[in-house]
């Protein structure tokens, strides 16, 4: 089971970016856990369509309960790049990619996926596809080496459980796209032999 900790920092802020019509998506070990197998993580990655205009009520909305600082923000919508907020009360970090306009990052948000949290919820999560999330984590893993079991158990885990319900054509032109086609070919593989 996942801890409830990350799900509701990650909630609270999809409620912020839900509230100022900001588009968002979870990714990383958050999106594989909910996909997959759960496991702890230390922080979350969201990617959202983050314009200038939003920063000042993102900053006063927040600003309370997380650190979170306009500059870095503003530094993040000018690169296209990625900026953190830090729960106060936790620790917990949050990273936070601004949306890329290149069709992939484009694509991947055009796909994002609804996902209820609890049934004692009614607020749902949008989620990286679970094929997004395979070829994200499978290029993170190459990325870092080839040698991270938590990614590679992770791509495993989302293969096993969504199974037949994967777009098999979409992972095949994707991983290509990312450069991680033969990883995902071996992790098929591996997948199939822990079933």
């Amino acid at each position: 089971m996942l801890p409830a900790e990350p799900l509701q920092i990650t909630q609270r802020l999809a409620r912020e970016f839900d509230r100022f019509g900001i588009r968002y998506l979870v990714g990383g070990s958050l999106a594989s856990s909910l996909h997959g197998i759960p496991r702890a993580t230390n922080d979350a990655d969201m990617v959202a369509d983050i314009t200038y205009e939003h920063i000042p009520d993102l900053v006063n909305a927040l600003e309370t309960e997380f650190y979170i600082d306009a500059g870095m923000i503003r530094e993040a919508v000018r690169h296209r790049s990625s900026f953190n907020v830090i729960h106060l009360a936790t620790m917990f970090k949050v990273d936070i990619f601004v949306l890329k306009p290149d069709t992939a990052s484009q694509e991947e948000m055009r796909r994002r996926r609804q996902y209820q949290v609890s049934e004692s919820s009614d607020q749902k999560l949008f989620l990286a596809s679970a094929e997004d999330t395979i070829v994200h984590k499978l290029f993170w893993y190459r990325l870092g080496g080839g040698v991270s079991e938590r990614q590679w158990s992770d791509v495993l885990g989302v293969l096993q459980v969504q199974a037949d319900q994967l777009d098999n054509s979409y992972l095949d032109q994707a991983s290509r796209q990312l450069g991680v086609h033969d990883l995902f070919i071996q992790a098929l593989k591996d997948a199939l032999r822990n079933e």
